[in-house]
């Protein structure tokens, strides 16, 4: 029986086009995919807890925060938005994103019993066309300036 090896020869040729196609497209800058809102459980979203008015406090700057029920929350410094993606206990993960200068990272909290406050770290997972940025992240505080005062309305994934 004789094998015929001209598939295998234009299957050689083709994997470097193959290849370097898939390459190329992987330089193509990326909108950060924002998750569905968090699944309700009796009758409120699971991140509700952090719902409302935080102060982010990083060295000598305080920024202020918005958070909705649906864990979605908004900064003014450059257009920022944070999504959240889990809450166990205490121990808030998420990410960031900052349209104006192009950035984006994630966070984790550790929360105080009563959530009123926590501490946490954030990092960089993009700069700009940098997939891999090896710049360093910080630490943080934050604290509940205000709890929601009655329903929030669900800020809207763009």
């Amino acid at each position: 029986m004789k094998r015929d090896r001209s598939g295998l020869w234009m299957m050689g040729a083709f994997l470097p086009l193959i290849s370097s196609l898939l390459t190329g497209c992987s330089q193509i800058p990326q909108q950060p995919v924002l998750p569905p809102a968090a699944s309700v459980i009796e009758g409120e979203p699971a991140f509700s807890v952090l719902a409302g008015s935080w102060e982010y406090e990083e060295g000598t700057a305080v920024v202020p925060l918005e958070i909705d029920r649906s864990g979605v929350g908004t900064y003014p410094y450059k257009g920022g938005r944070l999504i959240t993606d889990r809450l166990d206990d205490h121990h808030w993960r998420g990410r960031w994103h900052q349209p104006e200068n192009d950035r984006e990272g994630g966070f984790e909290v550790t929360l105080a019993p009563d959530f009123s406050e926590g501490d946490g770290r954030w990092w960089y997972t993009r700069i700009g066309h940098n997939q891999t940025p090896t710049e360093k992240g910080g630490t943080f505080h934050l604290t509940r300036s205000e709890p929601p005062s009655g329903p929030l309305p669900a800020l809207t994934a763009r």
